[in-house]
Order: structure tokens, then sequence, then C-alpha cells
């Protein structure tokens, strides 16, 4: 058991080496047994989240697979560890954190939500869809880190909905190639914005208008939020400094190129998310 455990974490670790491509600069910065949780917290929400893009070959659509990995999921929480080499670590991790089950729940909702075309009305389903795909991970996640005060959660939440607001705004075109609209339908209304106009890439001023709004917004939650960063344990507190500032940095970004979005995806260097580490680094909080 304990063989396959080790070999769950080293699995972890390589799907967050090759797919957190922002997160996994912040993981760096922790000590190796949070590292490796919250590994196997991210290698277990990216196979969600590939879910509703692809099913694995041969195992049916993505719903009918989703529905599979929502069952192992109930018995993995009850210690029953289905093949797939995520599991070992992924309970352990839960255990050991004594991690709310209803945040994975909530994660599997979230990209079940996103099967087929995606529409959002207003910014409340907005905020809902954002709160069970990106809070629940930071709610998940300082569990992780430690806290004492309950006020941590809902910075925590706050946090979640600005880096999902961001990555949003930054997959604009990718998300409509998936027939995805992400941005609220009454905000879409409200500026004057229409969905062929996206799909032809046109950058009118409406489109770059909604940008700084939805941009605005997401602001606001980082800086609602920034008091989170002193509430988790000190050993912590270096490395959600630097997930912050990753996001903070990318919204910022995509400000400064005035929301040109459809013809580019905008994006932190890898320099640039090592400068943010090292500073973390030296001047660890």
């Amino acid at each position: 058991m304990k063989e396959r455990l080790e070999r769950s974490y080293a699995y972890c670790r390589g799907v967050a080496r090759r797919r957190a491509r922002n997160f996994y600069y912040s993981f760096v910065l922790l000590p190796s047994e949070q590292r490796n949780a919250i590994c196997a917290i991210y290698a277990f929400m990216r196979y969600c989240d590939d879910l509703s893009d692809d099913a694995p070959t041969g195992q049916g659509s993505p719903r009918e697979s989703i529905e599979r990995w929502r069952v192992e999921l109930d018995a993995a929480l009850e210690g029953r560890l289905g093949e797939h080499p995520v599991w070992p670590a992924f309970q352990d991790t839960v255990a050991r954190y004594r991690i709310p089950h209803e945040y994975f729940h909530e994660m599997i909702e979230g990209v079940t939500a996103d099967l087929g075309p995606r529409r959002m009305a207003t910014f409340e389903e907005l905020y809902r869809y954002c709160y069970q795909v990106a809070s629940v991970v930071g709610l998940t996640v300082i569990h992780i880190f430690g806290f004492r005060s309950p006020e941590a959660l809902p910075l925590a939440e706050k946090c979640g909905v600005a880096f999902q607001l961001t990555n949003i705004l930054r997959d604009v075109r990718e998300d409509l190639g998936r027939d995805r609209v992400y941005l609220p339908a009454d905000d879409l209304a409200r500026f004057q914005v229409d969905l062929e106009g996206l799909r032809e890439g046109r950058q009118t001023e409406g489109f770059t208008d909604l940008l700084a709004f939805e941009a605005g917004r997401a602001r606001a939650y980082y800086n609602e939020s920034a008091p989170l960063i002193q509430m988790v344990d000190p050993h912590s507190r270096s490395s959600l400094w630097a997930l912050i500032e990753i996001y903070s940095r990318l919204l910022a970004k995509i400000e400064r190129t005035h929301y040109d979005v459809l013809s580019h995806r905008v994006e932190l260097s890898t320099r640039e998310k090592l400068g943010i580490i090292a500073h973390a680094f030296l001047t660890a909080r």
C-alpha cells in the first residue's frame, strides 16, 4: 500500500509539472508534504476538467466518463480506491487535511455544466460557475496551507472568483471555439457586443469596454481577498502571495494590451513567473 501511495504522489507531481502552468510555480515554495498534497488535488481537478472537453478513448461520451468519475470519487472518499493512479494520493490528502468532501462534488457539478454549448445569462450565474470550478479549489488549498480563522473561507471564495474571471478574460477566443461564452448575456447586451462579431475576431469598442468592466470586477475581488495572505499559516504565505501575484499580473497584462484577447493568447512568460517566485522566496512572509 505504501508503495502504491508513493507512486500515486509521483504521478500527481508529474501531472502538476506538465499541466499547472501558473499553479506549479507557487507550489515549489511549499514544504514537500504540502507540495505533494496540492499536486494530488490538482491532478484530480485537472482530470475532471479534461473530461469536460474529451472523454478517454473507448470510454463513451464525456458525460458518461464524468459520471463514472463521480462514482469513483464517492468510493475513494470512503476508502475504496479505483484503478486510476490519482486516487491513493488524493484520498490520503483529503483525509490528512480534513478537506470537506462537498468541494469535490461542486467541482464535478461545474465541469458537468460545461458539457455542450455554454451560456451565462447573468453575473450571478457566472459567479456560481466560478465558485464551482475555482473557489472550491481555493477553499481546498487553504485547508492544505493551514488557517485558523473562519473568516479565511469567504476570502478564499472571492480569490477563486478573481482567478476564474481572469482566466475567462484570457480565454475568450478559445472558449468561443468550444461554443462556450462565459461573459454574461446581460453584459453583452449592455455593451452592444454580438457573438457573431466575437467569432469573427472583431475587437470593437464595445467589446473593449465590456472586458474592462469584467476586469474591474476581477480586480475588486483580488482587493477584497488580499487579507487572506496573512490568515494562512506563515510557512504557506509566500506560496499564496506568489499565486495571487501571478494571476494579478496576468490581469494587468490583459489590461495593458487594451483587452486584445481575440488575436492572441495573453500569458506571463516563464521569466516573469520565475521572477515572482524568486521575489517570494527572498522576501518570505
